[in-house]
């Protein structure tokens, strides 16, 4: 089923006096921290993390409303500019549509770093909508002193609306970030409910969730063309808890060798990942999760069209 370029914006109620609200993209190349910010910036987990890149597939919109300003922001995948196949056109159109219609950029990268990919990225980005360089993982720098001339360097390449230096696991720099991007918000009545933290169903979470662990559990050595669908997600009364969900799921991989490798020595991987993903669903969803894996092997997939997008992707 294919996504929508940009969030579909609710009929919004008649304008409120003092309200503003907008969308923001969060842009940039793989595994800068673009879904760890989204996050803190949530202030719930909705985008998964993991250290491998390419890990968002999807255009994630999170909301947040804070005092008078409701935030609208959208994550993307990082453009993909290493292998040309179904699934990585597919994830560099989905970037090209978050960044289409917002009203503030947040591009994203490594502090004290400019890379080709973060180039290409920059590249991609409209005139006319404001950007704001966004220079995460600055704990990772040890002499500070260093970031003035890289920060002139990049002056040179973009006439950035601002610079903000910091790191998207600290509270105070997050808390600063919302403050900058407000002014640039349009004055308009809020999109969504004060309490709605994302436009993205129960059941993309949940494979989301299921993917996170199954990266994070099998490390650099599964190709990250490897997804998750979803093949039944019932919710009933539970006997001990308000609800009770049960969610069956395949595993979708590549090769044998990699179906071995997610199974693990007599299914002790599989059963990890299950584990793991079931824990931290029956917090998200507020109810006790029961959950069945399967693998199955579905050679060249992610250069197939139509399966690409028979798993989900636009």
């Amino acid at each position: 089923m294919s996504e929508p370029n940009v969030p579909t914006v609710p009929e919004a109620p008649p304008s409120s006096d003092g309200q503003r609200c907008g969308l923001i993209a969060i842009v940039g190349k793989p595994n800068v921290g673009k879904s760890t910010l989204l996050n803190a910036l949530v202030g719930q987990k909705i985008s998964i993390t993991s250290r491998k890149a390419q890990t968002t597939r999807h255009r994630i919109t999170g909301m947040r409303t804070v005092g008078a300003t409701q935030f609208v922001f959208v994550d993307t995948p990082g453009f993909q500019t290493r292998h040309d196949n179904a699934l990585n056109r597919s994830l560099n159109k989905t970037v090209l549509g978050a960044v289409g219609d917002v009203d503030l950029v947040l591009f994203v990268v490594e502090a004290g770093s400019f890379t080709l990919a973060d180039a290409k990225v920059l590249s991609l980005l409209k005139p006319g909508v404001p950007v704001v360089l966004l220079a995460n993982k600055l704990d990772n720098v040890h002499r500070r002193a260093e970031i003035a001339p890289w920060l002139k360097s990049m002056q040179e390449r973009h006439a950035f609306a601002e610079f903000v230096p910091m790191s998207a696991k600290n509270p105070k720099d997050i808390e600063r970030l919302f403050a900058i991007c407000e002014k640039y918000l349009p004055e308009q009545a809020w999109w969504y409910a004060e309490d709605e933290l994302t436009d993205r169903s129960e059941k993309f979470l949940v494979s989301e969730t299921i993917r996170e662990k199954l990266f994070r559990l099998t490390g650099d050595e599964l190709p990250y063309t490897s997804t998750v669908v979803i093949d039944q997600f019932n919710e009933e009364p539970g006997k001990t808890s308000s609800r009770m969900v049960r969610i069956a799921a395949t595993i979708v991989v590549e090769r044998d060798g990699h179906k071995a490798m997610v199974i693990g020595d007599k299914g002790e991987r599989i059963k990890r990942i299950g584990t793991e993903a079931r824990v931290e669903l029956e917090k998200l969803l507020d109810a006790k999760v029961f959950i069945e894996l399967w693998v199955k092997v579905r050679s060249g997939w992610a250069d197939d069209e139509a399966r690409v997008r028979s798993f989900g992707y636009e």
